[in-house]
């Protein structure tokens, strides 16, 4: 069946055909036979994929559309939307993951009988990854005895091939394969008192995990609405318009592997939809889960995407539980744990504080970002809810609601790890609580983060380390970390090795001793007494020393040596003075041109690759700094910088373009950069550089919206000059960009000066003279 549902837009044909959106624009006027849209608006209309490429390649302007694009703008333009199209794929891929040959049975034939086996297929993956229902047993108390399977077997599609093809995947053993998961089943529970409308599937409690059984917490909650299992199983009809994608997603797991493919086109969906989502970085992921320490059950009661799942190291015997209000991402959490290993994966979708999926789970560890400053929380449905064991939280409390939530998930010695405003360490409205917490010992670090570490970017988030309290600690003392030294410049985010480094090591030592020597301007332990004052104030800042009187004065003694340094070397780096001259009008050429020539290979950035290394980030570019940003890692091969590169920032407005050198080679491009890798034969980096930054060029060169300026790179020109001539102006332009650096250093450097001695005549660090 040819793929005539997959649409595309003009932004997704630029991107198949490598040209800016100006040239689709001009071929769409251009040539009478240009397909016609299929969809979307007047003015952002959508195309058939299908004709699009037919007719890119008989222009001559496509020789093949690469695998992976394929597949993407399929996903991208499914009739259903993307988020269907990422579930299908990801149940397809799982069945790839689990039971590679009965693929191969049922993706034999037409679309129709792929699409009429698939459902029976799935199921033998489905049933025993995510669970079933199987009668009443473990029902809590007061829910009804019976209810409908948590995954539903749908009806298969009535074709002809369908019925000749007889149901070898559907009666293929369970055990076909070889490491065919058959752990344990547990499933959402039916909520109490909850009137669940026609054909929503109530899923029934199958028995639970035997050593999580052993603490079951038998007081249930009290929800008013109810949950459902995050992954269904979707029905031939369903399925039959997602085949080419289904068939492309298979072809490129057998290049890639099944997870990689499915963590590619999540990661290439998050990216095109920032807006939707709340993403938790995954270099913050780790460090949470390293907080957290190795555990055998652990619950996100706010899985989102599952970036702090993903970031558990995976164990066989481990079981996973997520819940999210969003059915999308509870199911795109669920599949994408199923595929990352062999544990047993439990997700449901519903409201967490109103209707909690897991009530009688005991975890050992809970990992959250939940959602801040909620008023729509449940205050007034949940006031006699038994998990607010601390104190029952204001309305402006939610994350007080979710803190006590977590620890009524852990088991008794459990730790949790959640990610929270700084507000919540110091609203008076949250005092009672954030006291009973720490007289129960319930509240062990609270850690200040730097800015930037994860939305919303302007301010300092905190992470809050919570244990369920065993027995009540004999002289209580919280830990009070602050890393907010090693926040990074702008959009570059922070140091993350620093962070990490200096968290570890003064949680583990305060974990192991219960109290920590402290560690001026960065950690100390505080008795719990010292805190238990009108306010309860938990914020780091507030309580931590500063740097020692002698290192401050020696860091400002080294600062101010190192000014006077480079204002010295500015000096003899200034320019000489301007020679008036008469203009010169040569002929130009392209940025474009030159790359269709062979003079320059054009390259953009956005994606990490297998290693991790430092990422170049479009603020390093603009303010002139070291790699400092990351990127999550992909299967898509990353761009890596080398010397004599030119790389040039496409948003912002700014005339800005960066020549890299040996230190700063190798590092991967980040995202909104293009590269440009010159021939030494018959371009000169710095001529390019110097030319590219030209305030006219760049305006001619660029786009306008209602929020940002664009650079279309491939308009920018350049005259053409003979190589000796590039050399001599790229000479200069070396110059000037020696003399900016030196500038821009001094200026750092004279801030840094400034800060500090304010700072020290205000705490009493440095003397007045």
């Amino acid at each position: 069946m040819q793929d005539n549902a997959t649409e595309v837009t003009a932004a997704g044909i630029a991107r198949l055909a490598g040209v800016g959106r100006a040239a689709v624009s001009n071929w769409r006027r251009r040539h009478a036979d240009f397909p016609k849209p299929v969809g979307g608006t007047e003015t952002s209309p959508s195309f058939a994929l299908a004709e699009v490429e037919a007719w890119l390649r008989h222009q001559g302007k496509l020789a093949e559309v690469p695998l992976r694009e394929r597949v993407w703008q399929q996903l991208a333009g499914h009739p259903e939307g993307p988020v269907t199209a990422l579930a299908h794929a990801g149940c397809v891929l799982l069945l790839i993951h689990d039971r590679p040959t009965v693929w191969l049975e049922v993706s034999a034939g037409s679309d129709e009988r792929l699409a009429a086996m698939l459902p029976a297929a799935l199921e033998q993956v489905i049933t025993p990854r995510f669970g079933s229902a199987r009668g009443g047993r473990g029902v809590h108390a007061g829910a009804p005895a019976a209810a409908a399977p948590a995954v539903n077997r749908p009806a298969a599609v009535n074709t002809p091939d369908a019925a000749q093809a007889g149901s070898a995947a559907l009666h293929a053993p369970v055990a076909a394969d070889a490491g065919v998961h058959s752990g344990p089943l547990v499933d959402t529970p039916v909520p109490v008192n909850t009137s669940v409308p026609v054909g929503v599937p109530v899923p029934v409690s199958a028995p639970a995990p035997a050593h999580a059984q052993a603490a079951l917490n038998t007081a249930p909650t009290t929800p008013t609405t109810p949950t459902a299992p995050a992954v269904h199983l979707p029905t031939g009809p369903q399925l039959l318009p997602s085949a080419p994608l289904l068939r492309g997603a298979a072809e490129l797991a057998a290049q890639s592997g099944a997870r990689q493919t499915f963590e590619f086109l999540l990661g290439r969906h998050l990216d095109a939809n920032p807006r939707q989502y709340t993403l938790t970085p995954t270099e913050l992921a780790r460090l949470m889960a390293d907080l957290a320490g190795p555990a055998r059950t652990v619950l996100d009661p706010a899985c989102g995407t599952g970036a702090l799942l993903c970031a558990l190291d995976a164990r066989p015997d481990q079981e996973v539980y997520a819940q999210d209000s969003a059915p999308e991402l509870a199911a795109l959490t669920a599949l994408r744990l199923a595929l990352q290993g062999r544990a047993t994966v439990r997700g449901a979708v519903g409201d967490t504080l109103r209707a909690d999926a897991y009530p009688q789970l005991r975890a050992d560890t809970v990992l959250c970002h939940p959602p801040f400053n909620e008023r729509n929380w449940g205050h007034d449905e949940l006031a006699y809810d038994p998990r607010w064991e601390y104190g029952f939280p204001a309305r402006a409390e939610s994350e007080l609601a979710w803190v006590q939530h977590a620890l009524a998930r852990l088991r008794d010695g459990g730790t949790a790890v959640l990610l929270m405003p700084p507000a919540a360490a110091s609203r008076r409205s949250g005092r009672r609580i954030r006291a009973d917490l720490l007289r129960r010992g319930a509240l062990r670090a609270v850690i200040a983060l730097p800015v930037g570490a994860a939305p919303p970017y302007n301010i300092p988030l905190h992470l809050w380390v919570l244990r369920r309290p065993e027995k009540a600690p004999a002289q209580p003392e919280v830990l009070l970390a602050d890393v907010g030294q090693y926040a990074g410049e702008g959009r570059g985010g922070p140091d993350w090795q620093g962070v990490k480094d200096a968290v570890l090591d003064a949680w583990r030592s305060y974990d192991r001793a219960g109290t920590l020597q402290e560690r001026p301007g960065l950690a100390r332990s505080v008795p719990v007494i010292e805190l238990l004052d009108d306010d309860v104030d938990l914020a780091p800042a507030r309580h931590l020393p500063p740097p020692t009187a002698a290192d401050g004065a020696e860091q400002l003694m080294a600062v101010r040596e190192r000014l006077g340094e480079t204002l010295h070397l500015t000096t003899g780096l200034t320019p000489p003075p301007a020679v008036t001259a008469q203009p010169t009008r040569w002929p130009l050429t392209t940025i474009g041109e030159l790359a269709r020539g062979g003079a320059l290979v054009m390259r953009t950035g956005g994606n990490g690759g297998h290693a991790r290394v430092p990422v170049l980030t479009d603020h390093d570019v603009l303010a002139g700094t070291d790699p400092s940003g990351t990127l999550p890692e992909s299967d898509e091969e990353a761009v890596l910088t080398q010397a004599g590169d030119v790389v040039v920032p496409v948003l912002g407005g700014g005339s800005v373009a960066r020549v890299i050198d040996d230190a700063t080679g190798g590092a991967a491009l980040g995202r909104n950069l293009v590269l440009l890798r010159p021939d030494p034969a018959a371009l000169d980096p710095w001529f390019l550089a110097g030319f590219l930054r030209g305030t006219a060029n760049n305006r001619q060169a660029s786009s306008y919206a209602s929020t940002a300026t664009r650079l279309d790179v491939r308009r920018l020109q350049l005259p053409r000059l003979p190589l000796e001539e590039q050399r001599r102006y790229g000479a200069r332009f070396r110059a000037l960009d020696e003399f900016e650096r030196a500038i821009r250093l001094a200026g750092r450097l004279g801030d840094q000066l400034v800060r500090g001695m304010y700072d020290g005549l205000t705490d009493g660090t440095v003397a007045p003279g």
